[in-house]
């Protein structure tokens, strides 16, 4: 039995490998677009040939769907995580914007891919992301009607989007230098934006 579960060198290299396909494929996607980039491409970027890749995904689309539906998981179970952490809405709520804006100043590449590329998938994997998305969403909305009980649902729902819509859309441009004053400006203007005080 313990035989079974321990991870074997060549299931780690595998593993290894499909995450440095996966890490290649959002900085080349972002660059060039998904129908800018071959399979030959993605191979090169980890230094393998193109029909290697296929030892670890069924073409270019499974790539396309296995990075977005990887970060939109990752987003609900550290979501989820954050949320579970604490009993305070405030505290939670705080959590759940320090979060994301670590993810999109980590993600830049895969935020430029979602926004440009989520229609290239295929129908089943783009309906997967988007019902995780929405998932996601409503964990944020679930913890804002505690701290909101009077303001409409629809409304939080607006103001969790347009926080989304401004912590995903800042990376693009913040230099990496400056990430940590541009972390603690986002967080400020996000929990602004949700009513929420901001940290002292």
């Amino acid at each position: 039995m313990s035989s079974i579960l321990r991870t074997t060198p060549r299931s780690q290299a595998k593993a290894d490998r499909r995450t440095a396909l996966l890490t290649a494929a959002a900085t080349l996607f972002a660059r060039s677009g998904f129908n800018g980039v071959s399979i030959e491409d993605l191979g090169a970027a980890v230094g393998v040939s193109g029909p290697a890749v296929y030892r670890h995904f069924s073409g270019k689309p499974a790539v396309l769907a296995a990075l977005l539906i990887d970060v939109s998981e990752d987003l609900i179970i550290g979501g989820r995580s954050v949320v579970t952490a604490t009993t305070d809405a405030v505290a939670a709520v705080q959590g759940l914007v320090r979060f994301h804006v670590n993810f999109a100043l980590a993600n830049p590449d895969v935020i430029r891919v979602q926004d440009r590329d989520l229609d290239s998938l295929a129908e089943p994997d783009r309906h997967r992301v988007r019902a995780l998305q929405r998932e996601y969403v409503e964990l944020w909305v679930g913890v804002l009607q505690r701290i909101h009980p009077a303001i409409d649902e629809g409304q939080l729902r607006i103001r969790a989007h347009a926080t989304f819509g401004l912590l995903n859309s800042t990376p693009h441009s913040a230099r990496a230098a400056a990430q940590p004053a541009v972390q603690a400006l986002l967080e400020e203007m996000a929990l602004a934006a949700l009513g929420l005080p901001v940290q002292v």
